[in-house]
């Protein structure tokens, strides 16, 4: 049976939607930063002061403790970025489409950070009030912006089955292959371990799910870039060719493992998007918790973390792969091979050092993946009992992800990431005129020295706004 479910998700793979969604994210990622300006690189060095800046910058201010500051947004949507993307999912491009994946993942990076700007803009203005602060996303600005709950409901279907179920599914996969590649564990053993562990954080609320975020991300980020840059500098004399061999393979120039442009473009692409998400619709879901004066404030940071994800972490585990020279390995791939490439440079305490941080990485990444489901499960019922099927099959999918096989799992997530993707890119084409708008009023309310604060009527015609107080026009 599952063999039978395996072709068909394949198929799917192939025919369905990778190439539309290859043309779509790269065309309307061109279209916004061509758009707003370039904003992803003109406004960097505004992103990383407000992420300093903005912990307590709410739109009264002064902030509860029930709401969720903005670093603390930024750190859920990066617990669900920063995951076996980041380590497994970087070696499998590798081992599939050879070394010229990394730059293909790098470029969707850097347009796709202009689709994360509008998507996660667009969540600020349209978020709802709840009794834990705000909540919003996709779904809520399909509903009020366009007018079409339909399709808000359609997204908020898949990405509660895209990332509450099938993502949470490759955590925990991940998580059970490296723990018994380092140390032998039962994978049974380990899933259980892993029930348990979220039963405990997904039933304490979106403000346990937050703290748990802002501790566990710094932490695990710092610790797997030191040990990248400590095998980067012990190998600094090879770094010119490496890089050679990644521009050279991307266009086909030198054959290399995992096949030709084709394979390389593929896989870098798919598999970028499954670790920055940028126009996925997943991050905004963080992105409308967070309590701010101005809408673009969190669109800023929320595309901060596209190149945090991309940029630093894929491309620590991109060098120490291509480094190692491991991708050359027959039949060896996705976490094995991070496994492999960092023991080959720092030694065989290296696969157990990799299976912590995976555990880090990847548990950090099941927590934030709940919480997109959640908000969206409310958004289509916000009947409690809803709430608690969804719980109990999040913690059965943990336990199923940690004994399948891991071919069943990627292809799972990637048929069901695009389709998710597709309905996104469509609402925010039709929505990122109002992202835009928004950008304009923060910048001339920045130019006149102010701390720019948004309200309902800082965009002319603007309805259905839960969140913004109406204000004087400025």
């Amino acid at each position: 049976m599952l063999n039978v479910l395996h072709k068909l998700i394949s198929f799917g793979n192939t025919i369905l939607w990778e190439y539309i969604l290859i043309a779509m994210l790269i065309v309307l990622g061109l279209y916004f930063t061509v758009k707003s300006n370039f904003v992803q690189f003109r406004l960097f060095g505004e992103m990383l002061r407000l992420l300093g800046d903005t912990a307590g910058d709410s739109l009264n201010g002064s902030r509860t403790s029930k709401k969720v500051s903005s670093f603390q947004a930024f750190c859920i949507s990066t617990a669900s970025r920063v995951g076996t993307g980041n380590l497994a999912g970087v070696a499998i491009a590798i081992a599939t489409g050879g070394p010229g994946a990394v730059f293909w993942m790098w470029l969707i990076a850097l347009i796709g950070a202009g689709s994360s700007f509008v998507e996660s803009t667009l969540a600020q203005i349209y978020k709802v009030k709840d009794k834990d602060g705000f909540r919003g996303g996709p779904a809520y600005y399909m509903e009020k912006a366009l007018g079409m709950r339909w399709m808000g409901v359609l997204f908020a279907v898949l990405i509660t089955l895209c990332f509450g179920f099938v993502f949470n599914s490759v955590q925990a996969n991940t998580i059970a292959l490296a723990f018994e590649q380092a140390f032998g564990i039962n994978k049974m053993a380990m899933g259980l371990f892993l029930v348990t562990i979220t039963g405990i954080i997904i039933f304490g609320g979106i403000q346990r799910v937050a703290k748990s975020s802002q501790v566990i991300v710094p932490v695990m980020a710092v610790l797997y870039l030191l040990v990248a840059l400590f095998v980067v500098i012990k190998n600094i004399t090879l770094i010119p060719s490496v890089l050679g061999l990644i521009f050279t393979s991307a266009f086909g120039l030198k054959p290399a493992v995992g096949g030709g442009i084709g394979a390389a473009m593929m896989m870098g692409i798919k598999r970028g998007l499954f670790s920055n998400e940028a126009g996925m619709g997943s991050a905004p879901n963080a992105a409308a918790t967070a309590d701010v004066s101005h809408p673009v404030k969190q669109g800023l940071i929320q595309t901060l973390g596209v190149f945090t994800d991309t940029l630093l972490i894929c491309s620590a585990t991109a060098f120490i792969v291509l480094l190692s020279g491991a991708y050359t390995i027959d039949n060896l791939t996705g976490i094995e091979l991070t496994q492999v490439a960092l023991s080959s440079q720092v030694g065989s305490w290296a696969s157990s050092f990799v299976a912590i941080c995976i555990f880090l990485f990847a548990f950090s990444s099941i927590i934030g993946n709940y919480y997109y489901g959640e908000t969206n499960i409310e958004f289509i019922n916000g009947n409690k009992n809803w709430l608690l099927i969804y719980r109990v099959i999040v913690l059965g999918m943990v336990l199923f992800g940690s004994l399948a096989k891991i071919e069943i799992v990627w292809d799972m997530a990637d048929l069901i990431m695009g389709l998710m993707a597709i309905v996104n890119l469509i609402a925010i084409m039709l929505l990122g005129n109002i992202a835009f708008l928004a950008l304009k009023d923060y910048q001339e309310q920045k130019n006149r020295g102010k701390n720019p604060v948004f309200t309902a009527n800082s965009i002319k015609g603007l309805k259905n706004v839960e969140c913004w107080p109406e204000g004087k026009q400025r």
